[in-house]
C-alpha cells in the first residue's frame, strides 16, 4: 500500500468540479497521505504537454494520479500514459449516457459556468456580502443577508460563511459572541430583529481548545476552562433566542455549510 501519492486534478475549465469528484473519492483512503495540485485551464495540446512535464518532473517517476474533466480528445490523450495512472472524469459516464438519452453531449467545457449569467452575478455579489460582513462587521446591513453565523472565536464561522458565498452563492455575514455578549448572555439589535435569518455554530470545548492553543499557546484565551464557558454560554444564548444551531467538530466545511442550508431551509442553487 502506498503511504503517500501524488494527485493531479486537471481541468479545461476552472477545476473546481473534477477537485471535487477527485476529493470525494480519494477521502475514502484516509491512511494514504495525499499531495495535491490542481492545475485548470489545459486547452490545448500545447498546454498538455506542459502540464505533463511538470509532473512527471515533480513525482519523479512515482505513477502519479491524474483527475481529468478535459474534454477535447486530443488533449487528453496527451495526458493519458503509462508513466501516470489516468482517470476521466466524464468520458465514461458521457459515452453511456449518449447511448442512454440516443443524443451527443455538447462536450463543451467548462459549460455549465456559462449558464446563467444571473446565477453568477448573484454569487459574485454574495462574495462581495461576505467580505464585507465578515467578523461582525456592518451589522446594520444585515437586513440584507441570507444567512448570519453565530458563533464563539474559532468556532469555524469565517471559512464556512465564504464556502457559502463562493460555492452556493448565499449572502453571509458572521458575527463573534465575545466577552460582551457572553457575560450576559444577550445579542446586539441587528441580529435580535433578523434572528430568523440567524444560526448558530459551536464546538466541542476539546477542539475549541486545541484550536487556540495554535495561535495563543498558555494563554487564557485558550484554556480548556474558557473554551467550556464560552461554549456553554453560547448554546444558552442560542437557546434564549431560538437559534438553531449545529457544531462543528469533527466535519468538514463542506458538511458544515450543507447541515446549516438544510437547517435554514436554504436552497443549495441559488
Amino acid at each position: 500500500m502506498w503511504s503517500s501519492k501524488d494527485i493531479y486534478y486537471i481541468s479545461d475549465s476552472t477545476g473546481i468540479l473534477v477537485e471535487s469528484l477527485g476529493q470525494a473519492l480519494t477521502c475514502q483512503f484516509p491512511e494514504i497521505s495525499f499531495n495535491e495540485e490542481t492545475i485548470p485551464f489545459i486547452q490545448t495540446v500545447n498546454d498538455a504537454q506542459k502540464a505533463l512535464e511538470r509532473i512527471m518532473a515533480q513525482s519523479v517517476g512515482l505513477r502519479p494520479v491524474i483527475f481529468s474533466t478535459i474534454m477535447d480528445p486530443e488533449v487528453r490523450k496527451v495526458l493519458d500514459r503509462p508513466e501516470v495512472e489516468f482517470f476521466d472524469g466524464f468520458a465514461f459516464l458521457l459515452d453511456r449516457l449518449e447511448v442512454c438519452l440516443e443524443a451527443k453531449a455538447l462536450r463543451t467545457p467548462g459549460f455549465t459556468h456559462h449558464l446563467n449569467n444571473d446565477k453568477m452575478d448573484k454569487r459574485v455579489e454574495a462574495i462581495h456580502y461576505c467580505l464585507d460582513h465578515d467578523d461582525g462587521t456592518n451589522p446594520k446591513e444585515y437586513d440584507e443577508a441570507d444567512l448570519i453565523i453565530l458563533g464563539v472565536s474559532r468556532a469555524g464561522k469565517t471559512p464556512v460563511s465564504v464556502y457559502l458565498a463562493t460555492q452556493m452563492g448565499i449572502k453571509s455575514a458572521n458575527f463573534p459572541l465575545t466577552s460582551e455578549y457572553l457575560g450576559l448572555y444577550s445579542l446586539p439589535e441587528h441580529i435580535i430583529n433578523n434572528r430568523k435569518r440567524a444560526i448558530g455554530l459551536t464546538s466541542a470545548p476539546e477542539v475549541l481548545h486545541q484550536m487556540r492553543e495554535k495561535r495563543y499557546a498558555g494563554s487564557t484565551y485558550a484554556k480548556l476552562s474558557t473554551c467550556r464557558d464560552e461554549v456553554q454560554q453560547a448554546q444558552q444564548i442560542f437557546l434564549n433566542y431560538n437559534i438553531p444551531y449545529i457544531s462543528s467538530s469533527g466535519k468538514s466545511i463542506e458538511e458544515i455549510a450543507t447541515q446549516i442550508c438544510q437547517e435554514m431551509g436554504i436552497s443549495r442553487n441559488k
